[in-house]
């Protein structure tokens, strides 16, 4: 399986932040790791909540106090989603999205509450 990143990093001359727009590619029934990293560093457990959203609103996925929280996920992403807590301090919090069909296709957001950032991805979906 092939999966090809394209970035496009626009900086924002009054805030100095960096916007990140990624475009991931999958296969179906195959996985994608969708990325979504802080600019912030050492994070405490305790202070991160992430939320990872398809599409604007489906719930696909939520960090709470640095623990994965499944328990509002939607149910056509239950056993199909995965993260890294092993990366949460170091402010990366990609999420694996697995068993891919065409439903998964859409724009991604992950947002790191702490910080306010917010990341987009586009998963594209191909195949029969």
């Amino acid at each position: 399986m092939i999966i090809r990143f394209y970035f496009m990093c626009v900086s924002a001359v009054l805030i100095h932040k960096v916007c990140l727009q990624v475009t991931v590619e999958g296969v179906i029934s195959g996985s994608v790791v969708l990325p979504c990293s802080s600019t912030q560093h050492d994070h405490k457990l305790q202070d991160i909540d992430v939320f990872w959203r398809h599409n604007g609103s489906k719930i696909v996925y939520d960090i709470i106090k640095g623990k994965n929280s499944v328990e509002q996920q939607e149910p056509r992403y239950k056993n199909r989603t995965e993260t890294f807590l092993e990366e949460y301090k170091r402010g990366i919090f990609n999420i694996r999205l697995t068993a891919l069909n065409h439903a998964d296709a859409g724009e991604y957001t992950c947002l790191i509450a702490h910080s306010s950032e917010h990341k987009t991805v586009e998963l594209i979906i191909n195949g029969v």
